[in-house]
C-alpha cells in the first residue's frame, strides 16, 4: 500500500500527538472569510498550514458531517514538504456560519463557497486537492469546470455514482443523531460506532475527532458542530442513486483515488471504471477501512504525501 513518488515522510513529525501539531515546527494560522449564498452573506472558516507566501497550495476539504481539523496530520506533514495547505470548514460545519436556507446545503453551494475561498487566498497559479467523501465531490465539481484552478486531486472513498443505499444509511444516521450529550466522552463513543468504517484508529486519534466534532454548550453539554439541517437533503423520499460521470468525463488532472477495502460507497466495480475513463487515475486500495479512511494512519498519509512530492 505504496505510492511512487518522493521519499516517505519519517522522522520526529511522524511521533508527534496530534493535540501538539499546532504548536509544532509549522507555522500554523486560523482565518476567515465571508461568503456569499441567496439572500444571505456566511463566515467560512478555516485552518492552515505552511508559510503563507509559499506559491504551492492545497486545499483539504472533509466529509458530509466532518469539518477541516479531520486534516490537521495531514496539513503538518504537507506543510514540512513546503505546501501552504487550507482546511477550510463547510458552511454549515465546524466554525463556519450555518445557511438560513437549509435547502442551499448542496454542491453548488460548497463548489461557490470553495471558489471563493481560493479568490480569499490569492493563490498565484494552480492549487492542489484533498477531498474526502464530499470534499471529493466538490473537488470533481470544480475539476470539470473550464479553466479549473485544480492542477493535481486526491480523492478519498467517493466516485461519480453513488448507490442510494448508503447514501440513505448516511442520512438516518445524520437524522437520528441526538442533538445533545452531557459530556465529550459520550459524544466520543457515538463516534467510534458510528464511524467505525474509518478504520481501526487509536485512543488519541478518536479524541482528535472527537474533540472538534462539537462544541460545549454554555449551559451545559455538548452538541455536534454541525447544523442539523444538513441532513434535509436526505429526508426520506429524496434519496437516490447519483451519477457524475459527465463531470468525471471532462476532468483532465491527474487523480491519485484511495477506496476504503469495505466501502460501500464507493464500489469497487465503480473504483474500476474510474481507471478506465475521464483523468489519469492512480487507484490504492486502504485495508482495514470502509467510507471512508481517516487520513490520519502514518501509512495513509505517506500515500498522499508520496504521490503529492514536495512542493516544486
Amino acid at each position: 500500500m505504496t505510492a511512487a513518488g518522493a521519499a516517505p515522510v519519517s522522522g520526529p513529525e511522524t511521533k508527534l500527538r496530534l493535540d501538539d501539531l499546532s504548536r509544532a515546527d509549522v507555522p500554523f494560522r486560523t482565518g476567515h472569510f465571508q461568503a456569499y449564498a441567496p439572500h444571505d452573506f456566511h463566515r467560512i472558516a478555516y485552518v492552515e498550514w505552511g508559510e503563507a507566501d509559499s506559491p504551492h497550495v492545497v486545499i483539504c476539504v472533509h466529509g458530509l458531517s466532518r469539518q477541516g481539523r479531520d486534516f490537521d496530520a495531514l496539513g503538518y506533514r504537507l506543510a514540512k514538504l513546503g505546501y501552504r495547505v487550507v482546511c477550510p470548514d463547510l458552511p454549515g460545519r465546524g466554525l463556519s456560519g450555518w445557511l438560513k436556507d437549509p435547502e442551499l446545503y448542496g454542491l453548488p453551494q460548497y463548489a461557490a463557497d470553495m471558489a471563493a475561498l481560493i479568490a480569499h487566498l490569492r493563490v498565484p497559479g494552480k492549487i492542489d486537492w484533498v477531498g474526502t467523501s464530499l470534499g471529493g465531490l466538490t473537488g470533481m465539481v470544480l475539476a470539470a469546470a473550464a479553466r479549473s484552478p485544480i492542477r493535481r486531486m486526491v480523492i478519498n472513498d467517493i466516485g461519480p455514482f453513488l448507490p442510494w443505499a448508503p447514501i440513505r444509511e448516511i442520512g438516518s444516521r445524520l437524522r437520528d443523531a441526538p442533538r445533545l450529550h452531557h459530556n465529550l466522552a459520550s459524544g466520543e463513543s457515538r463516534l467510534r460506532t458510528v464511524l467505525g468504517a474509518f478504520g481501526p484508529l487509536t485512543d488519541e486519534q478518536w479524541r482528535h475527532i472527537a474533540k472538534y466534532s462539537f462544541h460545549q454548550e454554555p449551559n451545559g453539554g455538548w452538541r455536534p458542530h454541525y447544523d442539523p439541517g444538513i441532513g434535509d437533503a436526505f429526508r426520506p423520499g429524496r434519496v437516490y442513486s447519483v451519477s457524475m460521470w459527465r463531470d468525471w468525463d471532462v476532468i483532465t488532472c491527474p487523480v491519485l483515488l484511495l477506496r476504503g477495502e469495505h466501502s460501500d460507497l464507493l464500489l469497487a466495480s465503480t473504483a474500476d471504471e474510474m481507471t478506465r475513463r475521464g483523468p489519469p487515475t492512480r487507484r490504492v486500495e486502504i485495508p482495514q477501512c470502509g467510507h471512508a479512511p481517516a487520513l490520519l494512519d502514518d501509512e495513509q498519509l505517506r500515500i498522499v504525501t508520496d504521490w503529492l512530492g514536495p512542493a516544486a
